[in-house]
């Protein structure tokens, strides 16, 4: 794969109003987070709507941040689920500079 640039394709504008519907949005809700050499990975309570901002969120992220790598795990019995972001080098430093709400 070609090395991409880390950069969102959003303008400023687009990305405020589709923030709560972006990563900052969805990790607001996380209960703890973790930095990873390349990424960052954040925990959550599993409920359906989760599941269903998770989705929508790493659709919508896939076109403007291209350069990211998501993987969800949803652990056995109703356990916590995590969200992992991933990148090449400087993806955890955009990462870290994300807005918290």
């Amino acid at each position: 794969m070609p090395d991409r640039p880390i950069a969102c394709r959003l303008d400023p504008a687009e990305l405020a109003w589709r923030g709560d519907t972006l990563l900052p949005g969805v990790i607001a809700r996380a209960e703890s987070s973790e930095l990873l050499p390349d990424g960052a990975r954040w925990r959550f309570q599993p409920s359906s709507q989760l599941m269903l901002a998770l989705a929508t969120m790493i659709d919508a992220e896939r076109r403007c941040c291209p350069f990211l790598r998501f993987q969800v795990v949803a652990e056995a019995d109703n356990g916590p689920v995590w969200l992992e972001v991933t990148g090449p080098v400087g993806t955890r430093a955009l990462l870290e500079r994300l807005p918290r709400r």
